[in-house]
């Protein structure tokens, strides 16, 4: 009858290359994963969110980790991992951007009224069209929101739970993408502009950048848009279909 002590270095055996065979399967699991969230994000014409992500990944690893990761690996190649809101995308190198410029391409310039109006939409949202007009001092035009729209910069919030319940304007996904901000929060603070030479002159000693909120977040003052608000706003028909 064998000895327990003479068992003991099998069982021990055993453990260990049970314990190596779980590492080098996570070590796969992991390369797996970098690899379909590399072909994920490469294959999308538009950035992919971390949830489409995780779904596809195998269990147990998580989506951020394996993003963060490929983001620090191509971060000095040509072409890098982007974080835009919750989303991912790939995108040339800013450095770079010299080497693919389309000399030929149409360079449309947005007017200085759609600047300023997409510039307090962008720092002041959730904000009504009557609180625009109000910042700038005029009247905002249909059309410079029309232009800041077919851009795909700005959309409709929420109405706002006040008399008239006037929609409320906010940015897109596309327009943190366009100025390679990965949320709204990146935005240039007081200091960064005046280091930059957009706020030039006396500056009022109260005068402060108010601080965006969170990208989808709405406010306790507005309630969400509803199909029937998009029928009143002229974009969709009765009956639920767009307008072309």
């Amino acid at each position: 009858m064998a000895d327990v002590d003479d068992l003991e270095p099998e069982d021990g055996v055993d453990a260990e290359e049970s314990g190596h065979a779980a590492s080098l399967r996570a070590e796969l699991d992991w390369r797996e994963a970098l690899r379909i969230a590399e072909a994920l994000v490469f294959a999308s014409a538009q950035p992919v969110s971390t949830t489409f992500i995780e779904e596809r990944l195998p269990r147990g690893i998580v989506a951020t980790e394996i993003l963060h990761q490929l983001k620090e690996d191509y971060a000095a190649r040509g072409v890098n991992l982007v974080q835009v809101d919750d989303h991912w995308a790939f995108r040339t190198a800013a450095d770079l951007s010299f080497a693919i410029r389309n000399d030929e391409a149409e360079v449309k310039k947005l007017s200085r009224a759609a600047l300023e109006v997409l510039a307090i939409i962008a720092y002041h949202q959730p904000v009504t069209r009557a609180e625009i007009e109000d910042i700038r001092g005029v009247q905002t035009s249909k059309g410079t929101l029309d232009v800041l729209m077919e851009a795909g910069w700005v959309r409709f919030r929420g109405r706002r739970r006040s008399p008239g319940r006037p929609v409320t304007l906010g940015t897109t996904r596309d327009f943190l993408d366009h100025f390679g901000l990965e949320e709204l929060r990146d935005l240039p603070g007081l200091e960064e502009l005046k280091g930059a030479g957009l706020l030039s002159g006396r500056i009022p000693a109260n005068f402060n950048i108010p601080l965006p909120m969170g990208h989808d977040e709405l406010s306790e003052e507005e309630d969400p848009i509803t199909q029937l608000d998009l029928e009143e706003l002229g974009l969709l028909t009765p009956g639920g279909e767009a307008e072309e």
